[in-house]
C-alpha cells in the first residue's frame, strides 16, 4: 500500500472531518505525525486529552503498546480507510490490542485522565531493573532543572541512564544521544527505551567523530564525571563551542577542578552546587550520597 505524506492540506482535511462528524473538542488537540522519525506516541497521549496521530499502514502493535503503558481506557476514534470520509468508529484501546494499522490515516486518541504537566524526577520504580543503580529521584529532579531542557533540544547524556530517559520525555521535538561504555548498562538502557516507547533516543558507546557521524550536534550535555571526561568535553565543545554543560560527580577534587576545566573550554556562567537528601526512617534520618553538580551555560535566555 502506498504510504501517505501528511501535508498541511491533508492534516486540515482530517481535522475538518472529525470536527464535522464528532462532538470532540479540537481546541487543544495535539497533532503528532509518527511517519516522521523520533516521535513518541505514548508520552504524547499521556500528556494530552486529545491527540491526533497520523500514521502509515503496517504498524502491528501500536494499540498493544498503548495498553501496556496503562492507557487501555483511552478511546480511539478512527475510520476504516485512508481518506477522511465515511463512518467514524470508536473503541477503547483495551479492545484494540490485537489489531494494528492497516491504512495510512489520522486517528484521534482521547485520554480523559491526561496530565499536561512535565514529569521531572520520576520514581525509580518506573524504570526497568538491570545493571544500573539509579540516582534518587529528588537529585534527578535538581539535575533536570539545571539542564533547563527545551522541547527541541538535541542532548548528549553520558553515563546517566535515567537522565537520558527523562530528557527524551522532556524534548519530544529533539533527540537524545546516550553514551554508554558498559555493555550491561547499554542493555538496561535499551530496555528502558522500549519500556517508555521512546523513538528519539540513540545509544552509542563512545564519544568521538566516528560515533557522532550520524548524530545531531548537541546543544546540551549531561555527563557523569569519569577518567574520560576531559576528552569528552574537548570533543563536544569542538563541534559546538556554545554547548551547555552539566557535570555530576561524587569526587570533591573533580568538583573543585571542573570550573577551571569548563572555563578553559570557553564556557562561562559556571556554577557549582552540592545536593544533600535525607530520608526519615523509623527513628533516624538516612543520608543519601551528596553529589556536586557543576554547570557551564552559554544559553542567553537562562
Amino acid at each position: 500500500m502506498e504510504q501517505q505524506i501528511f501535508t498541511n492540506e491533508v492534516i486540515l482535511s482530517w481535522l475538518q472531518y472529525y470536527a464535522k462528524n464528532t462532538t470532540l473538542d479540537l481546541e487543544h488537540v495535539k497533532i503528532i505525525d509518527i511517519t516522521k522519525k523520533n516521535k513518541n506516541v505514548i508520552p504524547t497521549v499521556e500528556a494530552h486529552k486529545t491527540t491526533m496521530v497520523f500514521t502509515n499502514a503496517g504498524i502491528k502493535d501500536i494499540f498493544y503498546r498503548l495498553w501496556n503503558a496503562g492507557l487501555g481506557e483511552c478511546e480511539v476514534w478512527y475510520n476504516e480507510g485512508s481518506d477522511p470520509s465515511g463512518q467514524i468508529l470508536h473503541k477503547p484501546v483495551k479492545e484494540m490490542i490485537d489489531r494494528g494499522i492497516n491504512a495510512s490515516a489520522g486517528m484521534m486518541i482521547i485520554n480523559p485522565n491526561a496530565r499536561n504537566t512535565s514529569k521531572i524526577g520520576l520514581s525509580n520504580e518506573r524504570f526497568q531493573r538491570g545493571s544500573i543503580h539509579y540516582v534518587g529521584s529528588e537529585i534527578r529532579a535538581v539535575i533536570l532543572s539545571k539542564m533547563a531542557i527545551a522541547p527541541a533540544d538535541d542532548i548528549c547524556v553520558i553515563g546517566g541512564e535515567s537522565i537520558a530517559i527523562e530528557a527524551a520525555l522532556m524534548a519530544p521535538e529533539g533527540n537524545v544521544i546516550a553514551v554508554e561504555y558498559s555493555h550491561a548498562d547499554r542493555a538496561t538502557l535499551e530496555d528502558n527505551v522500549a519500556h517508555f516507547d521512546l523513538h528519539n533516543v540513540k545509544i552509542i558507546d563512545h564519544v568521538d567523530a566516528e560515533s557522532f557521524q550520524d548524530c545531531p550536534v548537541p546543544s546540551l550535555v549531561f555527563l557523569v564525571a569519569s577518567a574520560s571526561t576531559d576528552q569528552e568535553l574537548a570533543y563536544l565543545t569542538s563541534i559546538n563551542p556554545n554547548i551547555n554543560v552539566v557535570v555530576y560527580t561524587l569526587d570533591f577534587k573533580v568538583a573543585a577542578s571542573m570550573p577551571d576545566t569548563l572555563q578553559s573550554l570557553g564556557l562561562t556562567d559556571i556554577d557549582t552546587i552540592q545536593i544533600s537528601v535525607s530520608r526519615l526512617g523509623r527513628n533516624t534520618f538516612k543520608h543519601e550520597v551528596a553529589p556536586w553538580i557543576i554547570t557551564g551555560r552559554t544559553r542567553t535566555d537562562n
